[in-house]
């Protein structure tokens, strides 16, 4: 799903926060050159759909005027359970221009929607075990969805030329600034306000992914029924700062109740995958998104799921200038994991 354009900006559009990255690269290696979260008011954006088109313009181009960007071309991705379809199939073997002629007829039988009514896109994984066969990764998107973020972002003034999935975008991130173990499998999550992002990889390509409409608002919500907060001291105290008339302990046990039902969720991913890949397990879990700012949740997640969970670090092989306050980056870096995965696609790769 590509435009025209170059050097872009990693513009991530969460349902809490526009988070921007540009990165400059040089013989292999990474500089920061633009890094911004903006916050976004409540309810603009539901399970990936935009909600509030004229506000959220206002936001980005807000977010353009604050950060001082001058790059106009961007690179924007989507999520949601019910738009985005994403399935590893296998397929007779064949040359990527062939399938680019046939992935139509292939991927109607996968996609639940009139194939009119989707953009499609593939990946060649490589050959199966079994002689003839080849792995697919099959993406589709519904064709409204994509207009709408491309309609928002160019009325704010930016170029969309790459329109990517956020899951992908975590991938990037991580095969940039982890050690790829063979044979390893690696579950990248992302848990933002109202979406969860599941991907799981094995010797660095996506072998396994799932969206669902689950979020760190559920602590949030649960926070304000509690206490009787306001939406931002909520998020204030869901991020462990301290809240007038309100016993951290207590809020503490609120959180840990309220990410039952996240935690389950992403439990029983773990499950599907096992149960559609002969029982392999996952070796650990890399936790970003808003929920990994939450104190103590990837000991939580670990606790239940009975798997090393870790907080990402988006710009562990990315050099930060000290025009930066390096503290501020590292602090809201979890945040930005799949922003810095935008940041790194080019026109025309793949």
């Amino acid at each position: 799903m590509l435009f025209k354009g170059k050097g872009p900006i990693g513009v991530d559009i969460g349902s809490s926060y526009i988070k921007t990255v540009k990165l400059k690269e040089s013989k292999g290696t990474y500089e920061l050159e633009l890094f911004d979260a903006h916050p976004l008011p409540p309810e603009l954006i539901v399970d990936g759909s935009i909600i509030d088109s004229l506000r959220l313009v206002d936001s980005l181009k807000e977010m353009v005027k604050k950060a001082a960007i001058k790059t106009r071309d961007a690179v924007i991705s989507i999520s949601g359970h019910s738009s985005v379809i994403i399935k590893r199939i296998s397929l007779p073997e064949m040359s990527e221009e062939d399938l680019s002629e046939s992935i139509k007829f292939e991927a109607e039988q996968y996609v639940p929607f009139d194939i009119e009514d989707v953009n499609l896109d593939f990946q060649i994984i490589g050959p199966k075990e079994e002689p003839g066969q080849m792995d697919v990764i099959l993406v589709a998107v519904k064709k409204d969805i994509i207009n709408e973020y491309i309609t928002v972002v160019k009325e704010a003034g930016l170029n969309p030329i790459v329109v990517d999935i956020d899951s992908f975008a975590l991938e990037n991130m991580y095969g940039v600034n982890y050690e790829i173990e063979a044979e390893k499998n690696v579950a990248l999550l992302n848990i933002g306000a109202s979406t969860i992002n599941l991907s799981i990889l094995k010797n660095g390509i996506s072998v396994f992914t799932r969206d669902s409409s689950l979020g760190s608002n559920i602590h949030t919500e649960a926070l304000q029924r509690e206490f009787n907060l306001t939406y931002e001291n909520a998020e204030r105290l869901k991020r462990g700062e301290a809240v007038e008339n309100v016993v951290p302990e207590d809020a503490a046990a609120v959180i840990e109740t309220a990410s039952e039902e996240i935690i389950g969720e992403i439990v029983r991913s773990f499950d599907y995958f096992r149960s559609t890949t002969l029982h392999e397990e996952i070796a650990e879990v890399v936790l970003s998104g808003g929920g990994a700012l939450i104190k103590n949740f990837a000991a939580m997640i670990s606790g239940k799921a009975g798997i090393e969970t870790k907080v990402a670090e988006p710009f562990r092989n990315i050099k930060i200038p000290k025009r930066f306050d390096a503290a501020y980056v590292q602090e809201t870096a979890p945040i930005m994991a799949v922003a810095v995965g935008l940041a790194l696609r080019r026109q025309g790769d793949r």
